[in-house]
């Protein structure tokens, strides 16, 4: 959920988020100080899992970069950009050994936290705003940034080595601010041009929030409107996977992980669709 009240977006972070940015670190450290081999491949990747832990710990030093106030331009905020960004950065990082990236995985991530405290207190009323590869963002919700890359990725090396993921629906909560943040970032104008729909979109147990589509533009509200077209129920966890692209729609409806209804239910496949995965 977006913040709603100015204390909410000054000060420090709230302690679960806190938590949970040095608890997925550690996770995804534990993976790759258990993996042998570093040039297994990632499902569904074109990556290795010594690429994909060296993509992570180069975000994770960009991301305490930007939580200190430097700016550090990194593509446009396309997908294509992004990507594209990506390769250079590895192709000129070499590092691809488990151990050195897991510490520099948790390495960046305590200094992401140590850069938000220190300029805590000198905030403006209204926060300061960071630039980012995803446009302006305050401390708060470039926090809820960094814990759902690392939770994309941890889910991937996780996979590739065979091992639990790290993705519970607490994490998700958390991510729920960068989620609402980066939407109308990410959305694909060609899919939402004929399209008029408005949605609600309820986390089971958790948060819920409104997407309303017309004119070719997308806005994202953090409760949803009273009579929806089209009300999505959805596991957090799979919300969140679907979202980042890592699971697929069609077989988390076929096993009773989404369920629809409204005066337009059928328009819940196409609700993934209409966002594509930086």
């Amino acid at each position: 959920m977006r913040p709603t009240a100015q204390q909410d977006i000054r000060g420090p972070l709230p302690e679960g988020l806190v938590r949970a940015i040095r608890g997925t670190a550690g996770d995804i450290a534990t993976l790759l100080n258990s993996a042998s081999d570093t040039t297994v491949p990632v499902p569904d990747s074109e990556w290795t899992v010594g690429e994909a832990a060296a993509h992570l710990a180069l975000a994770n030093e960009l991301m305490a970069d930007l939580a200190a106030g430097h700016e550090r331009p990194y593509g446009d905020g396309t997908p294509q950009s992004l990507a594209a960004a990506n390769e250079q950065s590895l192709a000129t990082f070499g590092e691809r050994g488990a151990q050195p990236l897991a510490s520099m995985i948790t390495e960046q991530a305590d200094a992401f936290l140590d850069a938000t405290e220190r300029v805590a207190a000198d905030e403006s009323a209204d926060g300061p705003t960071l630039v980012t590869p995803l446009g302006p963002m305050d401390r708060h919700v470039l926090a809820s940034y960094l814990l759902t890359h690392m939770l994309g990725h941890g889910f991937d090396l996780a996979r590739a080595l065979k091992r639990p993921h790290m993705i519970d629906r607490d994490r998700v909560g958390l991510c729920m601010p960068f989620m609402l943040s980066a939407m109308p970032r990410v959305v694909d104008t060609a899919a939402i041009a004929d399209l008029a729909v408005h949605y609600a979109i309820r986390l089971r147990g958790g948060t819920a929030f409104g997407v309303s589509l017309g004119d070719g533009a997308v806005h994202v509200s953090p409760t949803p409107m009273e009579r929806p077209d089209c009300t999505i129920l959805i596991e957090p966890v799979t919300f969140l996977l679907i979202a980042l692209g890592r699971r697929n729609p069609w077989r988390a409806i076929g096993q009773g992980q989404v369920l629809a209804w409204g005066r337009k239910p059928w328009l819940a496949p196409r609700f993934p669709t209409l966002f594509t995965a930086p």
